[in-house]
């Protein structure tokens, strides 16, 4: 019998197919267009030759079709080969539907937003008003909203729309070396599908593994030597998705003693969102503007440390699987499993921070 858990695993490794799909064609159809990278035309690019741009089309071409191969399978399947308990839950599909609908737009027009900002590079201000609306449409007709106990419906709707909008310029900023931040999205898209799944929000957790595994196809091109970039398209969708994932799971339930469990989505993409501050926190000092691009990212830390690039890679990746492993038993432990699952985390990440700071002073000398 196929049970919940069987269908993210399905859906997951169809998704991952269709992303091996696209990403190639969509390497040639980007070779043919001449939508590449040049690493002339910004200081700080790693890169030496031109190289694609279009991943990010790739990884949205690969969820929808998921979606859309899912909607046709759930039809044409017989009922007798799947579990009771997923048959009970099939007919809120039509509940969720709008709203998956408002999100699934949202993705695809964030896409396109970072579609025309890597073919006419936009200015700062034009992209985040393309942002804010993006991210008000997802949070007014997708009831992507963060609530934190806070009852005012006008507050929660401006934080739920801050909060879109800081994770796509965290994902965007994040994505400094091959597969750094597809990896990052990759792992805080299957902890964000085990925590929905393990809380019994099965729509959402599908919705999780088809980001998973559209990341998973494309990181096969985009680890180092990346053969395509996911461009602004793809980090500006995998932000949208990650900010979209952390907003829908119920984190806090009254069975549970510790209401510490909405901090889960703050863990789980703690190191983007660290990176960010840090970064911005740097330019800032030094008088630069916190969007041009430089040298400063964590991964570039651990490089100027001495790690080679791919093990610079390596280490941010184990470090996110790292916090997200300390926080997970937020969702079913009591007040004393909270404090120690903070404190492990909140030491990783002070870690990280002692490392930063070594970086920098040996930068300076």
């Amino acid at each position: 019998m196929i049970s919940w858990w069987n269908i993210y695993l399905i859906i997951a490794f169809f998704a991952m197919v269709f992303s091996l799909i696209y990403t190639p064609l969509c390497k040639i159809l980007a070779q043919k267009i001449g939508f590449v990278d040049k690493p002339a035309e910004q200081a700080h690019k790693g890169h030496k030759v031109a190289t694609p741009l279009l991943g990010g089309l790739a990884m949205c071409l690969a969820m929808i079709s998921t979606v859309i191969f899912g909607l046709i399978a759930a039809k044409s399947m017989h009922r007798d080969v799947i579990s009771p308990a997923v048959l009970q839950t099939l007919p809120g599909v039509t509940s969720v539907s709008m709203r998956m609908v408002m999100i699934g737009i949202g993705a695809v027009l964030i896409t396109l937003l970072g579609m025309y900002d890597d073919r006419f590079n936009m200015s700062a201000k034009a992209k985040f008003g393309g942002q804010f609306v993006v991210a008000a449409i997802a949070v007014t007709w997708g009831g992507v909203t963060i609530s934190a106990f806070i009852g005012n419906g006008i507050i929660t709707w401006g934080l739920s729309v801050f909060w879109i909008i800081l994770m796509i310029n965290a994902i965007n900023f994040f994505d400094n070396m091959d597969g750094l931040a597809v990896g990052i999205a990759t792992i805080a898209f299957s902890f964000f599908t085990i925590a929905a799944g393990m809380r019994g929000q099965y729509f959402v957790a599908t919705f999780g593994a088809v980001a998973t595994g559209a990341s998973i196809g494309f990181w096969f091109f985009n680890h180092s030597p990346a053969s395509i970039f996911m461009g602004d398209s793809g980090s500006h969708l995998l932000g949208y998705m990650l900010a979209v994932m952390g907003c829908m799971i119920t984190y806090y339930k009254t069975d549970v003693a510790s209401p510490f469990s909405i901090l889960i989505p703050l863990f789980i993409l703690a190191l983007p969102l660290f990176d960010l501050l840090a970064v911005s926190i740097i330019r800032w000092k030094i008088g630069k503007p916190f969007y041009i691009g430089d040298h400063n990212h964590i991964s570039h830390r651990f490089m100027k440390m001495g790690m080679p690039r791919k093990m610079a890679v390596l280490m941010v990746h184990l470090l996110a699987l790292i916090i997200g492993m300390c926080v997970l038993p937020l969702l079913w432990g009591d007040a004393r499993t909270t404090a120690v699952s903070l404190v492990q985390a909140g030491t990783i990440l002070l870690l990280i921070s002692l490392l930063q700071y070594s970086g920098r002073k040996k930068e300076v000398k």
